[in-house]
């Protein structure tokens, strides 16, 4: 079966380079192969000058290729599924773009990733949103904190870590959140673990995964008059293993308050495509920033994360 698969890909890649390399081939007329309805296809694809149609036709053919041949249905695709047949046609893509020169490459992501941005942000009800794709799903939360320190300390840029020392930063994280989140920020940013701040679960109203809002605002007073910076705050929405949000929308009343960065991680992001959405989960799209980790959604292994970023905070 690997050597079938492999084979496949090899014959994906040998497609996509004849297709891509003659970009005015146009699709056999007369054949029954599906065509894509322009109706389907959201954002600037339809128009606004955008020519996506060379990679359209590419992943079309591609996923179609078999439906043309009369002949028995291949055992090996039987085997590996639809999802994971679906996986192998993403990297026969990403593989063959990255051999590309860079001023074509260029041009290529040029055209796919504003528009993938689109989509994202209109099917999560981001709007105004920038996209930050990466592979450790831990990765855009770096590139958050690292925004909110430039943001806040106008001479880190220049002077580095010595900036941080009038002012410490502190990130606020769940007691229920992911464990080791708030390690890895800090190995990876150089900041001293007394730079975490564990916020409470609140076991008043029963729950026992979601953040007490009035103990973190006492813990926010209580740095800001020791001389620290409350710098950001990591939500949930959907803790680890049990699923609870957090209080998103009063927890963005309170960042506004101190200006603090409100990040949202959680598997309940992925109930925002639904056509109803439950207020608490609505509330995330009020937040900095959000990590989506539609790989494990799907079903599709070594799928990209997703951060998306407010276009007011972006660099």
């Amino acid at each position: 079966m690997v050597d079938a698969t492999l084979a496949e890909v090899g014959r994906n890649l040998s497609d996509a380079m004849s297709f891509l390399g003659d970009g005015e081939r146009e699709l056999e007329a007369g054949s029954e192969r599906r065509s894509f309805s322009g109706a389907i296809i959201p954002g600037p694809l339809q128009g606004d000058g955008q020519d996506a149609a060379t990679i359209l036709h590419l992943v079309h053919n591609l996923m179609h290729e078999e439906e043309e041949e009369e002949e028995e249905e291949d055992p090996r695709r039987r085997d590996v599924g639809q999802l994971g047949h679906m996986t192998l046609l993403g990297h026969s893509l990403a593989a063959y773009m990255s051999v590309l020169d860079r001023e074509r490459l260029r041009t290529l992501t040029a055209r796919i990733l504003p528009d993938t941005t689109l989509w994202l942000c209109r099917l999560f009800r981001y709007e105004n949103g920038s996209a930050y794709f990466h592979e450790d799903d831990r990765d855009g939360l770096v590139k958050v904190c690292r925004l909110a320190i430039h943001t806040h300390f106008e001479e880190y840029a220049s002077e580095g870590y010595g900036v941080l020392g009038s002012k410490q930063p502190v990130v606020y994280h769940s007691a229920s959140g992911r464990p080791g989140l708030g390690q890895h920020l800090c190995s990876q940013l150089g900041l001293p673990l007394s730079s975490l701040c564990a916020a409470p679960c609140n076991t008043v109203s029963g729950s026992q995964h979601q953040m007490d809002v009035a103990l973190l605002d006492k813990l926010i007073q209580e740095d800001i008059e020791a001389g620290r910076l409350p710098l950001l705050l990591i939500a949930n929405a959907g803790t680890p293993g049990a699923g609870h949000t957090d209080k998103l929308a009063r927890l963005k009343d309170l960042c506004e308050q101190y200006n603090i960065w409100l990040h949202v991680e959680g598997v309940n992001l992925a109930t925002l495509v639904a056509g109803q959405v439950t207020s608490a989960i609505l509330a995330a799209t009020r937040c900095d920033s959000m990590t989506l980790t539609p790989g494990p959604w799907l079903g599709l292994p070594a799928l990209s994360s997703v951060c998306f970023i407010a276009l007011l905070f972006s660099v």
